[in-house]
């Protein structure tokens, strides 16, 4: 989607009175919290541990803006681990006398969200799960051992981490959770193969793979067994908008910001992170007014933009569409009525379709390095793929102590040339004109077997992870089902106006196809926004 090396980059700092306002507000939050915090930390003894001592600093910083939360310390020879039950240092105890809360790690980096979700549910004792998930939840009448893996590295991670402990905080009496952090952890990980992060095990039994909408996750934790969607009733809470944006991505976000300042009733819809692709990106260099940033810093700055202007609902996924005046679209937790759609769905990675792919996803078999990559320090990975994003992952792992070989079918990079002169530079060895045929392991990757693509010759190699950066495929599921025309390469159908042939849908960003740029989508929304709020005005499917 963009042009990237992983280098150190100077991150644009987040607005100075914004930071005010902020913490202003959390300070009065904290202290209106009908209950204190009492956070327990278990190190070992005599060990350095950066994540102690992260876990340390954090709470620090939350005890500096409030006296409600209290911290106290034990080594694991300690009494009150053995009460407690804690085996893993350094293990981090939330409100332990009303809530089955511990923390495997440290919340740093991305997982921070999560610590301070749990914070402020933990001090109110409210769970803020909607009335949906509420009712999944009551029916849940055993035990649950919720254990999610993540990665301070990960944007995906807080929406699932935050899922768990909601489940918590709505029914203590049952349900319990450990976040397992995998760099902190990676005995652990190893031992449920979560090898790519989230994963959401329930009884030692995997419900989630990846972020789950909270119903979805919740109808997964009721059921023990992962489930894909989740059906409201029919009493769900309605919204009325004139336009309605599916996709959070640059493009949705920058039509909602132009669709709002015309003056048109805006929502935003999001399935997954806000930002799409480029949140998982580690470096973005060719985005104006930015020398280097990072791809989640250029998300934050475009969604704390957009919800200036329009109102934001993430980790919904869309369930269904039904054209009409208005349309009607149904989400798992509640309905809306539009009179335009825009579909901003963005792509979805493509995969090698190779025997193994499917069953070792997760466990070895990688689409996000900036996510997963951690665990496998001073391990074997393959990264397969030829452009700009494959290269630069190759470069992100081996930054990161990775031993990283690259894969490509043909005898050429696509990659931009100074990307292929930093993989030279950084010794990467390049597998070309080779294929993987499989992928082979009992619990997780161990090998993959290759062919050649010239000579036809085969050959086997010993790897601990299988990265693809391939190329994405535009998702389109939501446009079949309202009866949008396709192109016969699989994107939207528009014209110049980004008008599809349903009067009242319009496309924009990546599922339109053409170049994969940050920029280019942003453009493109801000164009389909401003030809929706003409269209609402002057409506071309009116004229004779």
């Amino acid at each position: 989607m963009n042009d990237t090396h992983p280098q150190p980059s100077t991150q644009q700092q987040p607005n100075t009175q914004q930071q005010v306002d902020f913490i202003k507000q959390l300070k009065t939050t904290f202290e209106k919290m009908p209950h204190d915090i009492d956070l327990l930390l278990f190190t070992q003894k005599g060990k350095e541990d950066a994540f102690a001592e992260g876990s340390r600093q954090i709470v620090r910083a939350f005890r500096e803006l409030t006296s409600r939360i209290r911290l106290r310390e034990f080594g694991l020879d300690h009494k009150m681990a053995a009460k407690y039950q804690v085996e893993h240092a350094p293990t981090l105890l939330i409100a332990p006398d009303r809530y089955g809360i511990r923390w495997l790690g440290a919340p740093l980096g991305e997982e921070a969200r999560t610590f301070l979700e749990t914070i402020l549910m933990v001090g109110t004792g409210m769970s803020g799960l909607s009335e949906q998930s509420r009712k999944v939840i009551a029916k849940i009448d055993s035990e649950r051992l919720i254990k999610v893996f993540v990665s301070p590295s990960c944007p995906y991670c807080p929406q699932q981490a935050v899922n768990a402990v909601r489940a918590v905080i709505e029914k203590p009496d049952l349900i319990s959770l450990e976040i397992i952090d995998i760099q902190s952890q990676p005995e652990i990980a190893h031992q449920y193969s979560a090898h790519s992060v989230p994963q959401a095990f329930a009884n030692d039994v995997l419900i989630g793979m990846g972020a789950q909408p909270e119903e979805v996750f919740a109808l997964s934790l009721s059921r023990l067994e992962p489930q894909t969607v989740f059906i409201p009733d029919s009493d769900a809470e309605l919204v009325e908008t004139d336009l309605l944006i599916i996709g959070g991505g640059p493009a949705g976000l920058t039509a909602g910001i132009y669709a709002v300042r015309s003056g048109l009733k805006t929502a935003i819809v999001e399935r997954n992170v806000l930002g799409g692709q480029v949140a998982t990106t580690p470096i973005v260099e060719n985005y104006p007014g930015f020398t280097q940033v990072g791809g989640k810093t250029l998300v934050d700055i475009m969604v704390t933009h957009a919800l200036e202007y329009v109102q934001i609902f993430p980790g919904e996924e869309v369930i269904d569409v039904v054209p009409g005046k208005p349309f009607e679209v149904t989400t798992g937790r509640r309905r809306f009525k539009s009179k335009t759609i825009l579909l901003a769905t963005g792509a979805n990675h493509k995969h090698l379709n190779a025997p193994g792919e499917k069953r070792l996803s997760g466990r070895g078999v990688s689409y996000c390095s900036t996510c997963d990559g951690p665990l496998f320090k001073g391990r074997n990975v393959v990264i397969v793929g030829g452009g700009n994003s494959a290269v630069t992952e190759a470069l992100y792992l081996h930054h990161m102590g990775v031993g990283v070989t690259l894969i490509h079918r043909r005898d050429s990079l696509r990659a931009q040339e100074f990307l292929v002169k930093q993989l030279t530079f950084s010794g990467i060895p390049i597998l070309w004109n080779t294929e993987i045929t499989e992928i082979t392991g009992k619990e997780r990757v161990e090998s993959i077997s290759l062919k050649n693509t010239r000579t036809g010759e085969t050959s086997f190699l010993a790897v601990d992870g299988v990265f693809l950066s391939i190329g994405y495929e535009p998702s389109v599921e939501l446009a079949r089902k309202a009866g949008v025309a396709l192109t016969p390469d699989g994107f939207i159908q528009k014209d110049a106006k980004h008008r599809t042939n349903i009067p009242g849908i319009y496309s924009a960003g990546d599922v339109e196809g053409g170049y994969k740029q940050i920029v280019t989508a942003a453009g493109q929304g801000a164009e389909a926004a401003m030809a929706i709020f003409e269209d609402m005005i002057n409506p071309y499917w009116q004229k004779s």
